[in-house]
Formats: C-alpha cells, structure tokens, sequence
C-alpha cells in the first residue's frame, strides 16, 4: 500500500516478523517496526524503487510448479496448514462469485 505520507515510498505490511526479516535479505535497509493494534502487526516503510527491485528478484526466484508444496517443503507443516485453509476460505468466495 502506498505510505499515507510519502507516496514515493510503499508500506509493506506482514504477520509474522520473519517474512519482513527475509525481506531484509533483499533490502538490508529494512526496518521493520511492531504494532501490536494494528490488523497487520509488522510493517515496514520501502522506497518504491527498491521495492519494485525486491519484486523483479522475488519473481525471478520462483522454481515450483505448486505455491503450496513448496510452502510445506521450505517453511515447514503449520504454515502450508494455514495457507491451505486460507485457500479454502477464498475457494469458497471465488464458488460463490460463480468463478467470475
């Protein structure tokens, strides 16, 4: 989401501090911050540009054929668990939406 007070900047937003930590192996100047009230609990404020670098790397370095296998096999059982049920839940949108 773009940042409310600078819009060359982008807030990146997470649930578990570990996903903003392996982002910091792309962007070493990331400083993550902690906000316990907030729907998102970590964020961290990224440079458009620097995001959009982040990104192009990230993409770059997909090798799976299945999203869900290679969450088990690399982040381990209870986070492929999770993904799997918000799968469920967004399947069901997308069966009531007809699949439009």
């Amino acid at each position: 989401m773009s940042d409310r007070d600078d819009a060359s900047y982008v807030l990146v937003r997470a649930r578990v501090r570990v996903d903003l930590d392996r982002l910091r192996e792309l962007l070493p100047d990331l400083r993550p911050w902690h906000d316990p009230s907030a729907d998102y609990a970590w964020r961290a404020r990224v440079d458009r540009r620097e995001w959009a670098y982040a990104l192009e790397v990230m993409a770059g370095e997909i090798d799976y054929p299945n999203f869900k296998d290679a969450v088990a096999a690399r982040q381990g059982g209870a986070r492929a668990r999770m993904y799997g049920r918000v799968w469920s839940v967004l399947l069901e949108l997308q069966r009531r939406a007809g699949g439009a």
